[in-house]
């Protein structure tokens, strides 16, 4: 399975957690719901995945985390903000290239229509 279909299952299940859940919830609710949707949809997830900073050949632990990793491809970070910024967008491309990722889902679960809430991220390795 490619990034892009990778991509359409996220969409649709975080399409489907906010359906029920709605705006107004902390981030962390949608991230244990979206976790639990894309599990059960057959899709191997990890959550809270460790992300090490490698300096000078020297991996660190600095605390990065992704809030969800699918099928080790796609990467998920999750908000619940009034408005996604470009610190939101930097964060997601940080991790994005610390690990090697070529494709990113920005989702804010504070809006009223999910789908203004979702950014796709490009990493152009």
């Amino acid at each position: 399975m490619d990034e892009n279909e990778i991509a359409t299952k996220i969409i649709g299940s975080a399409i489907e957690v906010h359906k029920v859940l709605g705006p107004g919830l902390l981030e962390s609710a949608y991230k244990e719901c979206l976790f639990y949707k894309l599990r059960e949809s057959g899709l191997a997830v990890e959550k809270e995945k460790a992300m090490p900073l490698v300096f000078e050949k020297v991996k660190l632990d600095c605390g990065y985390r992704i809030d969800i990793l699918v099928e080790n491809k796609v990467i998920i970070e999750l908000k619940s903000v009034e408005c996604l910024n470009d610190v939101h967008l930097a964060q997601t491309l940080t991790y994005m290239k610390l690990g090697n990722y070529r494709l990113g889902l920005l989702i804010n679960f504070n809006v009223k229509f999910l789908k203004e809430g979702i950014k796709r991220v490009v990493n152009n390795l």
